[in-house]
């Protein structure tokens, strides 16, 4: 297994107007009280920004014109999965995620939200946190990821 790669992947910190994150609770994780972000697999060819703008639209609705792109990471966060999920997730290609982050205001209201935007749902609840609740939030093995992406964006936020 150590001689997988690593999934190309966006995420992005969606901040509403009172500085407040975004997070989803996965719909294939239910039993679990774990929040995320947005997040996704880049197409090959696909520009970062637009992967990241689709991925926020097809995970929350939020449509293009209640979001700007505000900041990048400076390099990319990787991540290696449990070794329980090792192999079984993306086809068993990736040992894990290589992910490039963006912060992104949010504009809309929570009517502009629709996590039924895409077919099939990522997520089945959503909540607006404090951004430092991020990293307690997570589930255990993403949690390093949540503290750099905070680091990093925490003046922007």
């Amino acid at each position: 297994m150590n001689d997988l790669g690593y999934r190309p992947c966006v995420g992005v910190m969606l901040v509403n107007n009172e500085g407040r994150v975004f997070v989803g609770r996965r719909i294939d994780n239910r039993e679990g009280d774990w929040w995320q972000m947005p997040q996704g697999g880049v197409d090959e060819g696909e520009d970062l920004k637009e992967a990241a703008l689709r991925e926020l639209a097809e995970e929350t609705g939020a449509k293009a014109e209640h979001v700007s792109l505000v900041g990048q990471t400076r390099e990319p966060i990787r991540y290696d999965l449990p070794e329980e999920l090792m192999g079984k997730l993306w086809g068993g290609k990736y040992r894990g995620q290589e992910q490039i982050w963006f912060l992104a205001r949010f504009s809309g209201t929570d009517a502009d939200i629709d996590l039924e935007a895409h077919d099939p749902p990522e997520f089945c609840d959503w909540k607006w946190v404090d951004a430092e609740q991020l990293p307690e939030l997570i589930v255990p093995f993403k949690k390093r990821v949540y503290r750099a992406v905070l680091e990093e964006f925490r003046e922007l936020v």
